[in-house]
């Protein structure tokens, strides 16, 4: 059956019911407009894995000065924009104020962070350098090898899993409406986007649609092939612990580390799971958890801290980060009217949420994108689109 009366459509379609589809429909609805998000299982996708470290500081890469304004943009919104949507969804987002505490467990390590350190701070960012003793009293379950560290107060958590949930309804307070079902094919009626055939057969219409498909954006059929996001997968495991209350308090705070080149964090929550994570690896569409993957994030954990062996292991998974050429996120609206993108957010989507909502918000009903988001335009990637220009450190 094809329904096209403007009755069975929206102001807004979104494609994607993750963390990112969410809080654009939330947004939007909240500045008068009908909208409707098309997922089979919306609140599910990668926020079921991740960690919800919220780590503008401390995941500071050389050559993302860009994005670290972003992402400190979206860090400083977070604490009144979970005290909005707990209000608005009478749940709790698992948000902590705890900080994170990164070390190093051997000389190579060290200097690694004493190099971040001065990017730090050459970057005006606050972090404190500790000696090993220091790390270990501030964590006392830490190994006694380890060298020192990094104190960022101001990286915190959240549970992305509570996120959804709470995202999803304030959403549904809101008026957003659901299809649980896929996108299929973009419709494209007199040279613009106008809505989208879903996988129950019905041609949705809408006079705005915002892919925020993660890892799946570029496979939506009918994009004209200039504009395909372009988005890859990089898979990531991950492991989930309980510590027991006669190990209380296990961690106090986040704890990251380069174990052998590889990152490694773990987050304790106030429930006394343990998340410990997690892998980087370029396999596509798989997502089946390994022996080794499972094997290489306890040994390197072990490491780190010695007693995570005497843990029950209660859960391990595997998701995929929408990744982009450049490791930044798409956000506004493409060189097709109509269609807007909120993709590409790779390990940054939960920390992101915040500011994508309100990007998005305010460019589909002002048609304006806000001066933050406006170095990460969908255009970028278009054959005679300017890079990234970074600003020194």
């Amino acid at each position: 059956m094809c329904v096209s009366e403007r009755s069975s459509g929206s102001d807004v379609l979104v494609i994607g019911g993750g963390v990112i589809g969410l809080v654009t429909a939330w947004r939007a609805a909240q500045r008068g407009l009908r909208v409707t998000v098309a997922d089979p299982a919306p609140g599910g996708g990668a926020a079921q894995v991740a960690a919800g470290m919220l780590a503008a500081v401390t995941e500071l890469h050389y050559g993302e000065q860009m994005l670290l304004g972003l992402n400190l943009a979206s860090a400083a919104r977070y604490p009144s924009f979970v005290a909005e949507l707990e209000e608005a969804s009478g749940r709790d987002t698992g948000f902590r104020t705890c900080g994170t505490l990164a070390v190093a467990l051997d000389s190579d390590d060290r200097a690694h962070l004493r190099e971040l350190h001065a990017l730090q701070e050459r970057s005006g960012l606050e972090s404190v350098w500790l000696s090993g003793r220091e790390c270990r009293r501030l964590e006392p379950m830490l190994a006694p090898g380890v060298r020192g560290g990094l104190r960022v107060d101001g990286d915190h958590q959240v549970d992305p899993r509570r996120l959804a949930a709470a995202l999803l309804t304030a959403c549904e307070r809101a008026g957003v409406a659901f299809r649980r079902t896929t996108a299929e094919r973009l419709t494209v009626t007199g040279g613009r986007a106008a809505g989208a055939l879903l996988g129950d057969g019905t041609e949705f219409a809408a006079d705005q649609v915002v892919l925020a498909a993660g890892s799946l954006s570029g496979r939506l059929a009918g994009l004209p092939p200039e504009l395909v996001p372009p988005v890859r997968p990089v898979k990531g495991q991950v492991l989930r612990l309980t510590v027991p209350r006669a190990y209380a308090p296990f961690l106090s705070r986040t704890v990251r580390a380069v174990v052998r080149g590889g990152h490694l964090y773990l987050v304790p929550r106030e429930n006394g799971e343990l998340v410990v994570g997690a892998t980087s690896e370029e396999m596509g569409w798989d997502t089946t958890v390994t022996a080794g993957g499972v094997y290489e994030l306890l040994r390197d954990a072990h490491e780190l801290v010695p007693g995570i062996t005497e843990l029950p292991l209660t859960e391990t998974r595997a998701g995929l980060r929408p990744a982009s050429p450049d490791n930044a996120p798409l956000l506004g609206p493409t060189a097709l009217p109509g269609l807007l993108l909120a993709t590409g957010h790779h390990r940054n989507g939960v920390l992101l949420t915040p500011v994508t909502g309100d990007t998005m918000a305010d460019v589909l009903t002002t048609g304006e994108l806000p001066a933050t988001a406006r170095p990460f335009t969908p255009g970028r990637f278009e054959p005679a689109a300017p890079a990234l220009q970074e600003q020194p450190a």
